[in-house]
């Protein structure tokens, strides 16, 4: 899974940030290739215009989180789609994505659900496989790992399917090792 999220180049609360994208691939096992997506936008409500940084960042466009349903209802339709192929394991570049679902589900009153805490931060589980001192970001690592970019970076399905491919790396040896449990 991969989350846009409100953003700005200034140092605002990192609180007030909100999804308005969730992209994920679904890989039914970790040597499989991606069969299903979700990819939807989602509306802010707290600072429901997007900044100019965060417009120039991601290119998602004003018009695409105005149109777009609130967290509550597109949560709700990702929880849908990703429960529909249980039991899964959430994994994501880093921890931020974990966290931020933690933090609008708190804003929304909603409860995260608890499968969502079997979650691999490959980000950390990459960099220890390849013995690396500092962990990279998603474009670094797939660098390092002799593939291109595809898509743009920092549109949330563009980086699910390229963290896809970093998952088809890192998770096969995770199961090897016994970190995870094959699914």
């Amino acid at each position: 899974v991969d989350l846009e999220a409100t953003c700005w180049d200034d140092s605002r609360d990192r609180a007030r940030m909100e999804i308005i994208e969730i992209g994920a691939v679904e890989m039914p096992s970790a040597n499989d290739e991606p069969t299903r997506e979700f990819s939807r936008f989602v509306r802010p409500i707290v600072d429901p215009t997007l900044s100019d940084f965060c417009r120039e960042l991601t290119s998602i466009r004003q018009q695409d989180v105005d149109r777009a349903e609130e967290f509550v209802s597109v949560f709700a339709d990702f929880v849908d789609w990703i429960a529909g192929e249980a039991p899964f394991i959430l994994c994501s570049w880093g921890r931020y994505d974990l966290n931020q679902f933690r933090t609008d589900c708190a804003r929304h009153h909603l409860v995260l659900p608890s499968a969502f805490e079997r979650h691999v931060n490959l980000k950390k589980h990459f960099a220890s496989l390849l013995g690396l001192r500092k962990e990279l970001g998603m474009e670094r690592a797939l660098a390092k790992a002799g593939l291109p970019l595809i898509g743009t970076h920092h549109r949330g399905i563009d980086d699910a399917r390229n963290i896809a491919r970093l998952a088809a790396l890192v998770l096969p040896q995770l199961e090897a090792a016994g970190v995870i449990a094959p699914l």
